[in-house]
């Protein structure tokens, strides 16, 4: 039997090399992108917060993660619906978040249409994982497309429901960090199995 050599340089395991550059972008790579969410609070916040990157780099947003839910109450969709104008203000003075006014009404409007939906009996996980029958997507590992038919297609939606922040672009990525789509490198031995 031949001798496999092993070089140590090599002895960590990879991880997609969008992660490899900051030690907070690593940890969320580990712990959290790519790993299919099913709480319908969690897949709503993290739809908001990429909203919130439109324009930016997702890790200005990881950055500002804590005070956005310190800002937003948690994410708790039912006490972000309820904000009003004097919340815009206070929001548009606090240096913590991304203070983009269009962003943070979305914000609250998209509120108001995950408890709308709540109240006609539509969990919002249900009909996120619908798109997919429930099942995790899996790319190629190789090609790493900006937009797909998928998110073509839940964009769509989300537009006829009157989300906003929600084009082709930003709901690939949204899919890729729920791990509805698990678009880890074939090399990413982290998360990609």
């Amino acid at each position: 039997m031949p001798e496999h050599k092993t070089d140590k340089k090599n002895l960590a395991p990879q991880r997609c090399a969008w992660a490899e550059s900051d030690p907070q972008m690593q940890a969320y790579h580990d712990d959290e992108w790519g790993i299919p969410e099913r709480d319908p609070r969690a897949l709503w916040e993290c739809l908001m917060l990429e909203g919130f990157q439109a324009g930016l780099a997702w890790i200005t947003v990881l950055r500002k993660r804590e005070a956005f839910r310190a800002a937003f109450h948690g994410f708790d969709p039912a006490k972000v619906a309820r904000m009003t104008e004097r919340d815009i203000l206070r929001l548009l003075d606090d240096a913590g978040i991304i203070r983009s006014r269009a962003k943070i009404e979305a914000t609250i409007q998209g509120a108001r249409i995950y408890n709308d939906m709540a109240a006609r009996g539509e969990d919002f996980a249900d009909y996120c994982w619908s798109f997919t029958d429930g099942q995790v997507v899996h790319g190629d590992g190789i090609a790493l497309p900006a937009t797909t038919a998928l998110s073509e297609r839940v964009s769509k939606d989300l537009k006829k429901r009157g989300f906003k922040f929600v084009g082709p672009t930003i709901v690939h990525a949204w899919l890729q960090a729920v791990g509805i789509v698990n678009d880890h490198a074939a090399a990413c031995a982290w998360r990609r199995r």
